[in-house]
């Protein structure tokens, strides 16, 4: 048995759960690929082979798109009250709640994260947002509106769910982005076709067995597992999806935009960041330290919304890079499923190739580097957090994502608002931010000029599932979370009745 699996924090369940047979599930079964292929699951903790799933296709895809399309066209799924929906939502919250350890277990397996974070930030976040959006199915409503047209007349407006879409996730945060995006498609009373990312399937499969036993109808909620050059190509250009949901770089980002050109389908995009955090001179050092340690090198530094960017008042900028070098160099970097591990590994081998890449070409270009090593570990895709002083706005380490636990680290020399705020935008992203200071007049005047969707005054970011969520320019279009995800699930229809 590989290690990973041997771990003795492992429950039955997880164990018997790897070691089974993976398929789709379509139309409310599960079912291998047409082709008969599969796709290998690493442990990136360990570098071996953790399972196998079926490599969905073109084919397997329409199979799942004909069975969406089914059950929002004549199946029982839009025959369900509002309050029905709601009722489902909240069981299936229950299940995941009811399974967290499991739940927990299977994400650190299948991404490295640590397991303690994994059942905290993951698995009950997850169950917060569907018991959130359990309570939207009876409120989405229309209005009565009063026309100036002659005549008398009876005028109002619906919101209808948008039909079949098909959502594409992340291999960060597998289980809480699969999460983000079905539970207001089917609090909209949409149906859904999943493609979790090849590198992280296994909660999505469990989360289609919960959602069976939740009760849900066959065909509302159908998952393919496979690449994305060929599943999730398929899926974003299908003719018979309404719309698309993608979360990922902004690069594939383009692509699916351009495969949904066919039919125009509405297509929303959660992309890339490069996030600025400026921290003023009355910050408190020894509080915000551990904040914004956790901010750059939470999950690993894998995270879209990351603060990298770090701008700090010359005054205290040596004191406070060195609270938070001290504070990582604290963190145990180990195997997820390891209790005491504060930071696992990179997703990949390739991922890891990447990120040493950057902060050698950093390191080429004049940065002082402060940590930033491959990890001695002999097994696995471990680095250590890299901060980077004496950067540049030109280099690429500051201008691009990395998608890593690579921060740098620059100084700033007076507190003029407009000028700091040029220096948070100097970016193609538009993801997040966060302003660290005590004077509230400061931080309301720089976040109202930070071109973000999401600003935090003395807090990175804030996971609640009412605020919403998104970017400006090339980090997407649209949000996800609170109300405004609701909006992209849905279409609006004006009815204008001649009373006359």
């Amino acid at each position: 048995m590989q290690r990973g699996l041997a771990h003795p924090s492992l429950s039955h369940a997880v164990l018997e759960f790897v070691r089974r047979r993976h398929g789709f599930l379509i139309g409310g079964k599960w079912s291998d690929a047409e082709s008969g292929s599969t796709l290998d699951v690493e442990d990136p903790g360990t570098g071996e082979l953790l399972t196998r799933v079926a490599a969905g296709d073109a084919f397997d895809v329409d199979r799942a798109v004909r069975a969406a399309r089914a059950a929002f066209d004549t199946g029982p799924w839009r025959r369900i009250t509002p309050a029905e929906r709601g009722k489902l939502l909240w069981k299936l919250a229950d299940l995941v709640n009811d399974h967290a350890d499991e739940l927990a277990q299977l994400e650190s397996l299948d991404n490295g994260k640590p397991v303690v974070f994994a059942r905290a930030v993951d698995v009950l976040s997850s169950v917060e947002m569907l018991r959130y959006y359990a309570g939207w199915p009876t409120k989405l409503t229309g209005e009565t509106i009063d026309v100036s047209v002659p005549g008398e007349w009876h005028a109002y407006s619906t919101r209808e769910p948008i039909g079949v879409v098909g959502q594409i996730v992340p291999w960060n945060y597998p289980l809480g982005m699969a999460i983000w995006k079905i539970a207001p498609a089917l609090a909209a009373g949409c149906t859904i076709v999943l493609k979790p990312a090849e590198q992280t399937p296994l909660t999505a499969l469990r989360l289609g067995e919960l959602i069976l036993e939740a009760g849900f109808p066959p065909g509302v909620v159908n998952i393919v597992t496979g690449e994305g050059e060929t599943a999730g190509a398929a899926l974003a250009a299908h003719p018979h999806v309404d719309k698309v949901a993608f979360t990922g770089s902004t690069e594939v980002g383009k692509l699916v935009v351009k495969a949904a050109l066919g039919n125009m389908k509405r297509v929303s995009l959660e992309l890339g960041g490069k996030s600025p955090v400026i921290v003023f001179p009355d910050a408190d050092i020894q509080k915000v330290a551990p904040a914004l340690a956790r901010a750059a090198f939470f999950n690993t530094g894998q995270v879209c919304s990351a603060g990298t960017r770090f701008y700090v008042h010359e005054h205290i900028y040596d004191e406070l890079v060195d609270h938070v070098y001290a504070e990582v160099r604290g963190w145990k970097i180990g195997y997820g499923l390891d209790a005491d591990t504060k930071m696992g590994p990179l997703i990949s081998a390739a991922q890891r190739a990447r990120v040493t890449s950057y902060v050698e070409a950093a390191r080429d270009d004049g940065a002082t580097v402060l940590g930033g090593a491959p990890s001695e570990a002999k097994q696995g895709y471990f680095v250590t957090p890299a901060i980077l002083k004496n950067t540049r706005p030109t280099m690429s380490v500051v201008r691009e994502e990395i998608f890593g636990p690579v921060l740098c680290a620059m100084s700033f020399r007076d507190n003029e608002i407009d000028r700091l705020a040029a220096v948070a935008n100097d970016t193609s992203y538009g993801l997040a931010a966060s302003i660290w200071t005590r004077d509230l007049s400061v931080a309301h005047k720089l976040a109202r000029r930070i071109r973000a969707g999401s600003v935090g005054v003395n807090v990175h970011s804030v996971p609640d599932p009412a605020l919403p969520f998104g970017g400006f320019r090339q980090s997407g279009w649209g949000r996800e979370r609170g109300r405004e995800a609701l909006e992209l699930y849905t279409e609006v229809k004006s009815v204008a009745v001649n009373l006359d």
